[in-house]
């Protein structure tokens, strides 16, 4: 007989329990109808967002110098470098001698000769004044050089020995002036030739910066020698989606297969006009370049030509409310579903912030530790009730055994009609 009783216990609440669900789920404004099951949710999280740029870049040399050569006016004589020479600041690149000195030697010889020849005439001529000064007073009537009396512009016939005197002295006064001159002059020009017969022999072309040397043009043509810095930089190419966030003085991150460590840096230059002409059958390409952080002395020599993967920070926003991207949805305005501690979901309109990573940054709405619902598998009516899944792994078998039959049955019951 006890046996009886517990099946027709047992099938009397199964058709109590299915009777009152079918009631509840069909019921008009149930409660049941409105109930949302969450199986996903999440807390909103206070977190670091950065937004990025991935793309690829090659290492090369930072700068390149060209050094030139003038073939028509020079004499090349010979290179003291090779391909490949490390270099300092100063150091010798090549000599050559200027053909245009010797010409301007012989116009310089030329003219010294003349200004020695002019002053040559003129202390001829002071002496003459000289001469003439003396005879002056002792012999009036004496014989005069015409040039002297030219140059005197007086009449000797008619004026005073005094006036004489002092018309020889002025004269010869202007003479030794244009002597002093002449005699600067020459000095002038032996400096100047002094200093052609310095080159003459060879000019030494140095170089201005560090580096190495990559190119050497032996048959002369210019740029006669090519200097590539120590220097290493990332060199790459934006797209034109990229070029709308890129920006000089970006923070660049960047690892090699070539390096064992992460290179950092910024971005240094930024070409705004595409690598190839503009056309409709191509996508545009700008290139740029990123200047590589030095580390100390112990850092790696960097291999030229060695390809990187690049990321470049756009945007970076640290310890901002954050949520997922998919918990976000959107009518008019974008707005999230919070769990409340009462049993509720409720809608709360976002302003939203930054978006990377498959993160949302929260300028306005729930605060960091709320609980949101990730993206439903149904519409949800707000303040909807939910329910979530059992956690199997918090039910314990041991404490359920505790419970007396009358207990058992109590819950039970309530489980069913608490809704």
């Amino acid at each position: 007989m006890s046996g009886n009783w517990k099946i027709a216990a047992v099938s009397v609440a199964s058709i109590v329990l299915i009777t009152v669900n079918l009631y509840l789920i069909e019921k008009k404004e149930s409660k049941v109808e409105r109930t949302v099951f969450v199986e996903n949710w999440t807390k909103v999280k206070k977190d670091t967002i950065t937004d990025t740029i991935q793309t690829n870049g090659v290492i090369k040399p930072v700068e390149e110098y060209d050094i030139y050569f003038d073939a028509k006016k020079n004499d090349f004589k010979k290179f003291l470098v090779k391909e490949g020479d490390s270099i300092t600041a100063g150091s010798s690149l090549f000599e050559y001698k200027a053909t245009e000195l010797d010409a301007l030697k012989a116009s310089l010889e030329a003219e010294k000769t003349a200004a020695e020849g002019e002053k040559a005439g003129i202390e001829e001529y002071i002496g003459k004044l000289r001469s003439y000064q003396g005879t002056v007073t002792s012999e009036p009537e004496a014989a005069i050089d015409e040039s002297v009396e030219k140059n005197l512009n007086i009449d000797i016939t008619t004026s005073s020995s005094d006036l004489i005197k002092s018309n020889i002295e002025q004269e010869m006064y202007k003479q030794e002036l244009e002597k002093n001159r002449l005699d600067e002059k020459v000095k002038m020009l032996d400096v100047q030739l002094s200093s052609i017969e310095e080159q003459s022999s060879a000019i030494v072309t140095t170089s201005e910066a560090d580096g190495v040397v990559k190119k050497i043009n032996k048959n002369l043509d210019n740029p006669i020698i090519s200097i590539v810095s120590t220097n290493m930089a990332i060199e790459g190419y934006f797209s034109g989606e990229e070029m709308k966030k890129a920006e000089v003085g970006m923070t660049i991150k960047a690892s090699s297969s070539d390096s064992k460590k992460a290179l950092k840096g910024t971005i240094g230059r930024i070409h705004s006009y595409p690598a190839e002409e503009p056309s409709l059958k191509k996508d545009n390409r700008f290139p740029f370049q990123a200047l590589i952080e030095p580390e100390g002395e112990e850092t790696e020599p960097l291999l030229v030509g060695s390809k990187v993967n690049l990321t470049v920070i756009t945007n970076e926003k640290a310890g901002v409310p954050s949520i997922p991207i998919e918990a976000v949805q959107y009518q008019k305005h974008p707005y999230i579903y919070k769990l409340t501690n009462k049993g509720h979901v409720d809608k709360h309109y976002i302003t939203k912030g930054l978006k990377a990573e498959g993160k949302q940054e929260i300028i306005k709405g729930p605060s960091v530790g709320d609980v949101i619902l990730l993206k439903p598998n149904v519409a949800v009516k707000n303040h909807s009730d939910f329910i979530t899944p059992i956690q199997f792994e918090k039910v314990k078998v041991a404490t359920y055994k505790k419970f007396t039959s009358r207990e058992k049955v109590r819950y039970l019951l309530l489980g069913i009609l608490e809704k």
